[in-house]
């Protein structure tokens, strides 16, 4: 396998960069397509389309998951399995609970109130990627956050197989965190089905949860209908590697990544130049025994890149352009390098730390920034599922106190009326 080299002076790596963006444009018309028939038919257009992308045959009788389905789907999952689900779920659950804000109102000398009232989402829709995987974890990294914010009504979608069932392993998932209003359906359709309602469905009010590319441009259609948690485009990591690195964990970590999709990006950024030749031979060694070698070939052929830098500093000016969803600090000494790392998904400190730990089990949320959007955008958090109204209580003495202050700014803006909020009370 031949890795791109990428030459950070001459303009390489932005172009490396712009090529991996995903041209959205081709796929509208056809999710517009879905929007309609969803719109206009309901069920029965969420019905049509599942039997065309799914091969699945669903209707209102079978459309909810049964708890005859959810029962037999206990029966083919291991306890092992169960154990691994219930250890990150109290992880999961534990560091979200750390994220809790509370409401708080303050009174001024004046007797004026200010505050903050945080309150959770009413219900929300969760998005389970099926597919050419199975993705028990996004249940949970969708589900529980939502669930410690105090969301009442937690739905829950995702596609059927040919045989019109869900995952077991995503079905056990979702019974052990109690949730019970579970849909067969995936894609843009189920998107529009959340976002409007159905016949069946009742809309929600946010939708969470990654996608292939037919869902991320369904949840940007849908947006101002619900509030959505992001737009997530293909998974992607950046290490930076100092001499010290192990290249047989660096092969494994790049592939790790490229095994999600044909678009996924691994980038490794060093200034080792050895270290780059080690890891080269190190993926072909350990790739011959990885079952999704095909696609894992595909990405990093296509989207995988080596970039040698002068220094660690420079290592970490690249991350920082790049604003990796997956960044990894193999260095011998990662936390002395933390201060300089400001766009990243989630931060992967030293060899013992390979991302796949965040995706499953640390804690932290696994649904992140994607695309350079980790420059200004953060990872699923109890905030997704929770919104914030101000509260503004004046006293008549505060009133009257800025009361003049007020009528001139609105004055100035040539809105009499705002003005005249205020001169009617002044003047009783």
């Amino acid at each position: 396998m031949k890795i791109k080299r990428i030459n950070t002076a001459t303009g390489d790596l932005q172009a490396f960069l712009l090529a991996g963006q995903v041209d959205m444009g081709q796929y509208e018309a056809g999710v517009l397509e879905i929007a309609r028939e969803v719109k206009n038919q309901g069920n029965q257009g969420i019905f049509s389309f599942t039997e065309k992308y799914d091969g699945a045959s669903i209707n209102e009788d079978n459309f909810l998951v049964s708890e005859k389905e959810i029962e037999e789907a206990w029966d083919l999952v291991d306890d092992d399995y169960v154990f691994a689900l219930r250890k990150a779920i109290d992880n999961i659950k534990s560091f979200h609970s750390k994220q809790l804000r509370n409401s708080w109102m303050e009174p001024d000398a004046k007797g004026n109130i200010l505050g903050q009232l945080h309150r959770p989402l009413q219900r929300v829709g969760i998005y389970v990627p099926g597919g050419t995987a199975a993705y028990p974890s996004s249940v949970l990294m969708n589900a529980i956050p939502a669930q410690v914010a105090g969301v009442e009504e937690i739905v829950m979608v995702s596609p059927p197989d040919r045989m019109g069932k869900m995952n077991p392993y995503a079905l056990v998932a979702a019974s052990e965190l109690g949730l019970t209003e579970i849909y067969k359906m995936g894609g843009a359709q189920a998107i529009f089905g959340l976002a409007w309602g159905t016949q069946t469905i009742k809309k929600v009010d946010l939708i969470s949860g990654p996608g292939n590319i037919y869902v991320t441009i369904a949840k940007k259609m849908v947006y101002g209908d619900v509030n959505i948690d992001m737009l997530a485009g293909p998974s992607e990591i950046l290490i930076v590697a100092d001499s010290k690195a192990d290249p047989v964990y660096l092969a494994a970590d790049m592939m790790s990544q490229a095994e999600h999709d044909v678009l996924a990006r691994s980038i490794l950024v060093t200034d080792d130049a050895d270290l780059l030749d080690k890891v080269e031979k190190e993926i072909d060694r350990q790739i011959v025994d990885l079952s999704r070698r095909e696609i894992i070939e595909k990405a990093l052929n296509d989207f995988g890149a080596f970039i040698l830098v002068e220094d660690i500093n420079e290592a970490c000016a690249v991350a920082n352009q790049v604003a990796p969803e997956h960044l990894e600090l193999m260095v011998d000494k990662p936390f002395e390098i933390l201060s300089k790392i400001r766009n990243a998904g989630a931060i992967f400190m030293g060899k013992n730390t390979p991302e796949p730990v965040g995706d499953y089990l640390a804690g932290p949320n696994h649904i992140l920034p994607t695309g350079g959007t980790a420059r200004f955008y953060s990872p699923v958090t109890i905030d997704t599922f929770m919104k914030t109204s101000s509260i503004i209580y004046y006293s008549q003495a505060g009133m009257e106190e800025d009361a003049d202050d007020i009528i001139k700014l609105a004055q100035v803006e040539g809105l009499t009326a705002h003005a005249n909020c205020l001169q009617v009370r002044k003047g009783s």
